[in-house]
C-alpha cells in the first residue's frame, strides 16, 4: 500500500489513513493528548504522509506512525504547557474504548474502575521511558517488535526497560487487592 501511496494514488493514503487512526488516536489519548488527540493525529498524519521518503520498505507502518502520534503529542502538550490530570487522561482513555462492559455488575465495575485509576496512577509515576514502553506494550497491544521501532530502540532495551517498568509498577500498586489478588478476608 506504501507503494501505492508513493505512486500519488489518492485513494490508497485515504484506505492507510482509516486503517491507522483508531490506533492512533487510542495512542495519542494514552501518552496524555486528551482533548487535542484528534489534532494530534491529523499533524502525525500529515507529517508521515511528507516523510514516507523516509520510511523503509520492509518495515511495518503502524509503528513507525505510532513513534510520530508519540513525537506529536509530546510536543503538544509541551507546547501547551500543561500536564493532563489523571482524572482527565482516565476520561481520554475511557472514550477511547470502553474496558468495563455496562451490562457488568455494579460491583465487578467498581473494583474495575479501581483498578484501572490504582494502574493510571502508578503508571503517572513512571518516568518517561518506562511509562511509553508499558503503554506501547500493553495499552496498544504491539508486539515486542513493533514496541522497538515505534520507540526507536533495540529489542533488548525495550524487554529490560519493560521489565524494570514492570516490577516498578509492582511496586507501586496498592496492595489491598487491586493487582488482581484473592479476597483478603478469612
Amino acid at each position: 500500500m506504501i507503494a501505492r501511496v508513493r505512486a500519488g494514488e489518492p485513494e490508497a493514503y485515504a484506505d492507510l489513513v482509516r486503517a491507522h487512526t483508531g490506533i492512533a488516536l487510542r495512542a495519542a489519548r494514552a501518552l496524555g493528548a486528551g482533548a487535542d488527540a484528534e489534532d494530534v493525529v491529523q499533524q502525525a498524519f500529515f507529517k508521515a504522509y511528507c516523510s514516507l521518503g523516509r520510511f523503509r520498505d520492509g518495515e511495518s507502518f503502524r509503528p513507525w506512525l505510532l513513534s510520530i502520534v508519540a513525537n506529536e503529542t509530546r510536543n503538544t502538550v509541551r507546547a501547551a504547557g500543561r500536564r493532563l490530570t489523571l482524572a482527565g487522561r482516565e476520561a481520554a482513555m475511557a472514550g477511547a474504548e470502553p474496558l468495563i462492559p455496562e451490562s457488568v455488575d455494579p460491583a465487578f465495575a467498581a473494583v474495575a474502575g479501581e483498578r484501572r485509576l490504582a494502574l493510571l496512577s502508578a503508571l503517572e509515576r513512571l518516568s518517561e521511558e518506562h511509562r511509553l514502553v508499558v503503554t506501547y506494550r500493553y495499552l496498544l497491544e504491539m508486539d515486542e517488535p513493533e514496541t522497538a521501532q515505534a520507540l526507536g530502540w533495540p529489542r533488548g532495551t525495550v524487554k529490560s526497560r519493560l521489565n524494570r517498568a514492570l516490577r516498578k509498577l509492582g511496586r507501586l500498586l496498592p496492595e489491598d487487592g487491586v493487582r488482581g489478588g484473592g479476597d483478603e478476608d478469612g
